[in-house]
């Protein structure tokens, strides 16, 4: 059993990527600044340094409304940190050789995929046969990153699988079906057994519990509206778990301290599959580049996220964007160097870039390719909530004649 009640981190300074140093009191002071600039209801920070846990926080509240107060046992979503959590799960079938990563996942099905209903759109493009748990997990199956958001809202193949990355949701919840389909158990029932159990993740699931609901985050849209937390029943690779930050310093730590997989699992798991040159991460399928990916060596693992030419080392990150929520985690590989921030509102991303700068340090996140410029942000959260956007300027009235005549005698009055 890997489980071990979570130390509470000493009262030390954070130490930062470039050797400065910051104490308890100054970081709570810049998160709390932060938050109220970005309009951000709450939020849970932690940071480990040397992959121990030195300070971790939470800040304002889980319910605005009923002014309930966010505390690090509230159980907030993870949207798609899921994927990377679930990445290692299958790292872990793979060591164990329960799973090969070039084996087409057409092997491990029972019938052909197309003749499964959600996947029937495939039946007239013979490349899905090609497709491998690899391709599946470092995103360059070819996929969209969901159906439903193709045009004619039909699951497609855009590049022959292992030729590009293209971020895609609808991979990793594939690869889970193929894994469900191979092994006739839940992605729930492994998850709890191989992870969730083991590390003591008591407030962690991939789907909904009835125990979380003393303690749960409910999101906030750009604007404040209220977006209950939704009891997500069905588990989904690409984004259903549930969370909190001691949960996820768990896992953290036990990553870092290779107590999940074995040096060369771990280590292929973030190696580069594939190099990144888009100049942002969405939309999915744009071909537009730019230099930022290539200065930091940005690339895709298996699951992660990676920058692999940084002036801090190798790096592996993940995101986290949803209705009422944006997360992100990252950790610098030589210094076990990490931070993990959940956020319950669609403004979190607000907050990021400023606080993995002052907090941590970090100055090499690609933050264009991420979309965390403000411009960025603005310009997804308005493709999102087409409502928020302005009203175009009122076009000028024409004068009518009688206004145009009376500005005429105007200049001829005496002053």
């Amino acid at each position: 059993m890997l489980v071990a009640p979570l130390a509470s981190p000493a009262q030390s300074a954070i130490h930062r990527l470039d050797g400065t140093t910051l104490t308890a009191t100054q970081a709570e002071a810049m998160v709390r600044t932060t938050l109220a600039t970005g309009n951000i209801p709450g939020a849970q920070i932690a940071i480990l340094n040397h992959g121990r846990l030195v300070w971790v926080e939470s800040f304002g509240l889980r319910n605005v409304a009923q002014k309930q107060a966010m505390d690090n046992d509230t159980v907030m979503w993870a949207a798609s940190i899921t994927k990377s959590v679930f990445a290692t799960f299958v790292m872990q079938m793979v060591q164990a050789h329960e799973l090969d990563l070039d084996t087409p996942i057409a092997t491990y099905l029972p019938k052909p995929l197309p003749e499964y209903e959600k996947y029937k759109d495939l039946a007239d493009d013979p490349r899905w046969q090609k497709i491998t748990p690899r391709h599946l997990l470092s995103h360059t199956a070819g996929f969209a990153n969901f159906a439903a958001l193709e045009p004619d809202h039909k699951l497609h193949i855009h590049h022959n699988p292992g030729t590009r990355f293209a971020y895609s949701g609808e991979g990793l919840n594939l690869l889970q079906f193929t894994i469900e389909q191979k092994t006739g158990r839940s992605l729930r029932e492994m998850m709890e057994e191989r992870l969730f159990i083991p590390l003591g993740m008591t407030r962690t699931d991939m789907s909904w519990k009835d125990s979380f609901a003393s303690d749960v985050a409910d999101g906030y849209t750009p604007d404040g509206k209220l977006v209950p937390h939704t009891h997500r029943t069905n588990p989904r690779a690409a984004g259903s778990m549930d969370t909190d930050i001691n949960d996820l310093v768990k896992f953290t730590q036990a990553l870092l301290a290779g107590k999940l997989l074995n040096g060369a699992v771990q280590a292929q798991m973030l190696s580069p599959q594939v190099q990144i040159h888009t100049a942002h991460q969405f939309p999915t399928l744009a071909e537009e580049t730019s230099e930022e990916p290539m200065q930091v060596g940005l690339a895709y693992g298996l699951g992660w996220g990676l920058l692999t030419n940084t002036k801090y080392g190798r790096a592996f990150f993940k995101e986290g964007h949803g209705d009422g929520a944006q997360n992100y985690m990252i950790c610098f590989e030589k210094t076990e160097d990490c931070m993990i921030m959940l956020t319950n509102s669609e403004n979190g991303e607000f907050a990021f870039k400023p606080l993995l700068e002052k907090l941590l340090g970090d100055t090499v996140t690609p933050w264009e390719w991420e979309g965390y410029t403000p411009e960025r942000i603005r310009a997804q959260q308005m493709n999102e909530h087409p409502e928020l956007a302005p009203p175009p300027p009122a076009k000028p009235q024409k004068k009518s004649w009688v206004r145009k005549e009376a500005d005429k005698l105007k200049k001829h009055v005496p002053k």
